[in-house]
């Protein structure tokens, strides 16, 4: 299956028009026609219908697919270039919201630095792609487990901090003053939907079977100040690693005793490291530089073996 044409296929079912397609890639759009027409013979089946243009039952099918294959794709030009091409002085980090504490602040070089603040299920595809250097992404697991991150293209992985996770109420609240909290006992309460900020909602359904956790808000975004203020003013719960819950204003935080589970950072790279790249490495697995600081409750930095698993943002510059 030829990639171009691929390509034009997704383009084409995306924006749902042959001559907007062929404004974006840049094609007349009897070329669009004819990548069609050729993806269709190669498979033996109609992929779109004209009028209206969209996908057949076997384009639909084939969608599903081709993100996955031209992402690969992409992650396997990226390191080959990287491979070949001279060590950079600069540095891209690709981090989430709540994976950068200040000790790894503190390790970053005083030049030549971007750091980009993305969505949890974007920093491996960031990484992949040559978009960063390294990722720094973070979430719930249980104890020593690794996190789930997509599977977009063979990726070395490191744990180098883990730390407990605790439940944030606003002040006041009748649950504040219990020394620990059961998730089950929770399943009913309002929530806030944060899926890049807090623990994402659908991870708590799954450790209770699937139901329960109702939306009351739903907070889009890498802010994690705008999620601990609408947790403050009683818009819903949420969960969040130790040290960042601690000590947010007009908030109580209760450690969540059960399941058994841990905020786990990991760090992300392809390929050999290079450079920057790998002296930040180094360090931040060496000192555990992710790991917060003592008053956050049960927090170890942790350093594990590498796991090589096949598998418009924010940005601050220095």
């Amino acid at each position: 299956m030829d990639p171009h044409l691929l390509r034009t296929y997704v383009t084409v079912a995306r924006l749902a028009s042959f001559s907007d397609a062929a404004r974006e890639l840049g094609y007349t759009q009897s070329a669009v026609s004819q990548h069609i027409a050729a993806l269709e013979q190669d498979l033996g089946a109609p992929l779109l219908t004209r009028r209206p243009v969209l996908p057949t039952p076997a384009g639909d099918r084939l969608l599903e697919h081709a993100g996955p294959l031209l992402l690969r794709l992409d992650a396997a030009r990226a390191d080959v270039r990287r491979t070949a091409a001279a060590p950079d002085a600069g540095l891209v980090l690709a981090v989430t919201p709540t994976a950068l504490r200040g000790r790894t602040a503190a390790l970053l070089p005083h030049t030549g630095v971007t750091v980009r603040v993305l969505a949890r299920e974007e920093i491996a595809a960031e990484v992949a792609t040559g978009g960063a250097d390294l990722g720094v992404v973070d979430g719930v697991a249980a104890p020593s487990d690794p996190l789930r991150l997509p599977d977009v293209a063979p990726l070395t992985r490191r744990g180098i901090a883990e730390e407990s996770v605790h439940v944030v109420l606003p002040q006041g609240h009748p649950l504040g003053r219990r020394r620990g909290l059961r998730l089950a006992d929770l399943v009913d309460a309002r929530w806030l939907d944060a899926p890049d900020t807090g623990v994402p909602l659908d991870q708590l359904r799954a450790t209770q079977g699937g139901g329960g956790f109702r939306a009351a808000l739903r907070c889009d975004g890498t802010d994690l100040r705008t999620l601990l203020t609408l947790a403050a003013a009683g818009h819903g719960l949420t969960v969040l690693p130790a040290s960042l819950a601690a000590d947010a204003p007009g908030t109580v935080t209760v450690p969540l005793t059960a399941p058994r589970v841990v905020h786990r950072t990991e760090l992300v790279h392809t390929g050999t490291l290079r450079g920057p790249a790998a002296r930040l490495a180094a360090d931040l697995e060496g000192r555990g530089a992710l790991a917060p600081s003592p008053r956050g409750g049960q927090d170890a930095a942790v350093t594990a073996p590498a796991d090589r698993t096949p598998h418009a943002p924010t940005e601050a510059r220095t």
